[in-house]
């Protein structure tokens, strides 16, 4: 492997040791082998109460078998889903603005050795244009995507969120810009947050050290513990809004999990706050896919993936992807997720071109929903959820541990609920189709009269639709 391959290649030695105790998470997963009725009653008797799980509790529920405690299971993630957020789905949309990369990732399409991936990093002006469709489209919050290059570094970074958050379209315009790119040192970190960044997310892809060697052959990315420490360090410069998440697939699902609960811990204990998000993506078809049949997840064990990190850490986001088929997705979001993205595209430019077939030598992995978000919101709605481009708490400083006491005792219904509604609609107002503005206010109507906000509030809300109707924007709680 030459040094133009890898590009730059510098890795600052982490000191500390890794927090995730292989040998702890693999006794846990022997010894609670076959848990009886007693200890699954007492998991699921502490889960109702909203605690989050210790890791032999989550690895009982990893290896709970009978089918009628995994349905008892899902009935439970549905409800403490609905008492923490209640019926309310976030909504955000990718956007890749660079593939270049020096990464050896097996499983990656954006991996250095793909020869025949199309790499492209997009100009300030390519930019502003892929903002412009996506708030055209009724977007109002981002994740941006970067590859691990030298082209990618913090300054780049910050001058493209700042860009994000410049453009105005209409009454649209972004109001959250998330961010998934490579570990930082705590001076970038720094100089990122300036820009005013919400989520800054890193996937530790595999909590498995052979398993991660294996995978991440060379680049930046195959040191472990700078990775592993990359939100520490993150919150150290003063971010305390963070995601994590593993790529299930690479290593044994049930370990992953745990590895994710230690991960959690590990935050918790140091900066006394756990992550906003958790993320549990699964291995797709990419460009020169490298992979192992042996642990590739199925959609039952997804489903139980999202239930059990439900009942773990019930006041932490669950983000699912477009990743998965339309027909999965509406059956997981009965399971306990509160995130997804919707109108998805993660080609270059594939939102000012209105890409809608795929090709993988210009995409990271193979997208299984590919529906507009208008599609995606009507049939939220027509199941009962409430879509919701929310982005108060963030701009009102209710992030990290402010978040925790908000949302903890439950009063974050009388945040969440009214600002679901009125970002609803906004959309409604400005980007709606004809059906879908129908049913929304039909589901507004309902959700004000049925939602257990202060009547206070209520008056309040019915006041500020109002306004929303007649041309006001960004009103909230």
């Amino acid at each position: 492997m030459n040094k133009e391959l890898l590009g730059t290649t510098w890795q600052e030695e982490v000191k500390a040791e890794s927090f995730v105790n292989e040998e702890l998470l693999e006794t846990l997963l022997l010894e609670t082998k076959n848990p009886s009725e007693e200890e699954f009653n007492a998991v699921m008797e502490r889960a109702k109460h909203q605690e989050r799980l210790t890791l032999k509790e989550v690895a009982i529920l990893l290896n709970t078998e009978d089918k009628d405690k995994i349905q008892e299971i899902f009935h439970l993630a549905k409800s403490i889903k609905e008492r923490v957020y209640g019926n309310r789905v976030v909504l955000f949309a990718p956007l890749y603005l660079g593939n270049k990369c020096t990464n050896l990732c097996t499983y990656c399409g954006f991996k250095a050795t793909n020869q025949d991936t199309l790499r492209k990093t997009l100009s300030l002006e390519e930019e502003r244009k892929e903002i412009e469709a996506l708030i055209d489209e009724g977007h109002k919050r981002l994740i941006l995507v970067y590859g691990t290059h030298p082209d990618y570094k913090a300054d780049y970074i910050a001058e493209t969120v700042k860009l994000a958050y410049s453009i105005k379209n209409g009454n649209g315009e972004i109001r959250r810009v998330n961010i998934n790119a490579a570990p930082q040192t705590i001076e970038d970190y720094k100089l990122i947050k300036d820009a005013g960044i919400g989520t800054y997310q890193i996937f530790q892809e595999t909590y498995h050290q052979e398993t991660y060697k294996k995978v991440h052959i060379a680049g930046e990315k195959s040191n472990f513990k700078w990775r592993l420490f990359g939100l520490s360090r993150a919150m150290e410069a003063g971010l305390d809004d963070v995601g994590i998440g593993a790529l299930f697939g690479l290593y044994n699902w049930k370990f992953e999990v745990l590895g994710l609960m230690q991960h959690v811990e590990h935050l918790e204990k140091e900066y006394n706050v756990g992550p906003h998000t958790i993320s549990f993506p699964r291995l797709k078809e990419a460009n020169g896919l490298l992979k192992n049949e042996k642990y590739l997840v199925n959609d039952d064990e997804l489903k139980r993936i999202i239930a059990i990190l439900r009942l773990a850490v019930p006041y932490t986001g669950l983000i699912l992807t477009a990743r998965e088929e339309p027909e999965l997705r509406r059956e997981c979001m009965e399971l306990g997720v509160s995130q997804i993205d919707a109108g998805t595209q993660i080609e270059l430019q594939g939102y000012s071109k209105h890409k809608r077939e795929q090709d993988l030598k210009k995409e990271q992995f193979k997208i299984g929903d590919s529906r507009s978000l208008d599609e995606v919101m009507r049939e939220l709605m027509q199941g009962g959820f409430t879509p919701s481009f929310c982005t108060a708490c963030y701009r009102l400083g209710r992030t990290g541990e402010h978040f925790m006491e908000f949302s903890k005792p439950g009063f974050i219904h009388n945040f969440c609920t009214p600002n679901a509604v009125l970002t609803l609609a906004e959309y409604l107002e400005d980007y709606a189709s004809e059906e879908t503005k129908k049913i929304g206010y039909e589901l507004i109507e309902k959700e004000i009269d049925k939602s257990n906000v202060k009547e206070d509030i209520k008056v309040t809300l019915k006041e500020k639709l109002e306004k929303v109707k007649i041309g006001q924007r960004d009103l909230y709680y």
